[in-house]
């Protein structure tokens, strides 16, 4: 039943894929050529750097749906590639960032860059709760 995608994927992130992207964050802070750069995109550089897989370069910065955990140009997908996408933040949260990244990495490239999108947005919001970023 693709058509019946949950609203919000409310499962904790591994707190040792918190800390290493914690730790790319805090790395990147510290890097002159990012400053100004916005608390979102500095979570987004951390994780690539973290997990070592860059997702297809996008113009403009995503938004969260206010109903959803994807992205707001992604509402419009297909509902196969929402569920996907909702699958692989899942195994993002069950299994590790590493590992749904690789996965996501072996799709097209508009799943990965959906699914970097939703999970820097995910893990910003949970990096914001512990004063960890801006």
């Amino acid at each position: 039943m693709p058509d019946q995608l949950t609203p919000e994927i409310k499962v904790p992130v591994q707190e040792q894929d918190l800390h290493g992207v914690a730790a790319e964050l805090k790395r990147h802070q510290e890097n002159p050529e990012m400053k100004g750069v916005s608390g979102h995109e500095l979570v987004k550089q951390s994780i690539q750097s973290y997990t070592g897989v860059a997702p297809v370069a996008r113009s403009a910065e995503p938004t969260k749906s206010e109903d959803s955990v994807l992205p707001k140009y992604a509402q419009s997908a297909p509902p196969e590639t929402k569920l996907e996408v909702e699958n692989l933040l899942g195994m993002a949260f069950r299994e590790g960032i590493v590992k749904a990244t690789s996965e996501a990495a072996k799709s097209n490239p508009y799943i990965l860059d959906v699914f970097h999108d939703a999970l820097a947005g995910n893990l910003y919001e949970e990096l914001k709760k512990r004063g960890m970023v801006e």
